[in-house]
């Protein structure tokens, strides 16, 4: 039986708002080479395994994380170093069972009996309690943490998660502010507080994403985050401008071009621009079902009824489901 993912990391799986991935810096591009290359240069050194595992794992990149980790387990499981991190990616790949947290926690727990004092271990801990839905022990493990280093974020980040499970959205935001304070550069936080507090419709969630973009500037989603909140609070122009430096930095990132078609037809009706960007859109991304209903208004508007009624055919040809346009398709009949 497969077990929920813990809460942190899907405010991560937000924030990509189903965009395409992250662009890379070229150091990130060529250390990801180096670390591939040693893999299949050395399949069996267990100190290129580690690093490559705990490299993905990092990264988020459980697909690749896995592999190495379980390797490495399988060639020392006596290694701690090993041991810790087999269990954090049994703990936290997407696709986890019951059956990967138990034994998560009891790998946890064999390192605790070597190295009572090891926060790491601890945090792993306290976080299959969290999955398992008992806090209680999870805040245990964590404040245990805390008594040790009282500065360790990742003990804060843990905490705001299991308030947010527990619908405490104050603590929640509390601990994951903590979380920057001790690390000013942990970008997935400031995330986090964004979402937060745009679910509350509050602008002050522009400030957090901004700070997230400042400390990852090639990052197309955080960049689309911080772009996406400026245009939801009516600043439209600030919008459009990061927009387009998105545009420059990936001109294949539909999402960019999409809003831009958006705010040019909704905000500015200009809707010779309006269509442009739609048709950059559709370019990058032909079943965009959106993109067309919205092009299909652009040409309604301007009294094309034949290309209109191509653009919501073409959203219905890629969602029959799509009511916009069938209302849009009949009125036009």
């Amino acid at each position: 039986m497969k077990i929920k993912s813990l809460l942190f990391l899907s405010f991560l799986l937000f924030a990509l708002l189903n965009t395409s991935c992250n662009t890379k810096k070229n150091s990130e591009i060529k250390q990801t080479n180096n670390i591939d290359s040693l893999l299949m240069m050395y399949p069996d050194s267990l100190p290129i395994l580690l690093k490559h595992g705990t490299y993905y794992f990092k990264k988020y990149r459980f697909d690749k994380a896995v592999p190495s980790a379980t390797k490495a387990f399988r060639l020392d499981s006596m290694n701690l170093e090993t041991r810790i991190l087999f269990a954090d990616v049994l703990n936290n790949k997407p696709d986890r069972t019951i059956e990967d947290v138990v034994a998560a926690q009891r790998h946890f727990g064999y390192i605790l009996k070597k190295q009572p004092k090891n926060t790491k271990a601890l945090v792993g801990l306290a976080s299959t309690f969290s999955l398992m839905q008992d806090f209680e022990k999870s805040f245990q493990y964590i404040n245990e943490a805390l008594r040790i280093d009282s500065k360790y974020r990742d003990a804060y980040i843990l905490k705001g998660t299991n308030y947010l499970q527990l619908n405490k959205v104050d603590l929640a935001k509390s601990s994951y502010e903590t979380a920057v304070q001790q690390d000013p550069k942990f970008y997935e936080a400031y995330v986090a507080l964004g979402t937060l507090y745009q679910k509350e419709d509050n602008p002050i969630c522009i400030e957090y994403y901004t700070t997230a973009a400042n400390l990852e500037p090639k990052n197309m989603d955080i960049l689309y985050l911080e772009a996406f909140a400026l245009q939801t609070y009516n600043r439209e122009v600030e919008a459009l401008q990061k927009y387009r430096e998105m545009y420059k930095k990936d001109d294949s990132f539909a999402m960019a071009q999409f809003q831009q078609g958006f705010i040019k037809q909704f905000y500015q009706n200009d809707l010779d621009s309006a269509i442009v960007f739609y048709d950059r859109t559709l370019v990058q991304e032909p079943q965009f079902v959106e993109a067309w209903h919205n092009l299909g208004l652009c040409y309604e508007d301007r009294k094309d009824r034949s290309q209109a009624l191509q653009a919501y055919s073409k959203a219905l040809k890629y969602n029959p489901q799509f009511e916009k346009s069938r209302e849009a398709v009949n009125r036009l009949r």
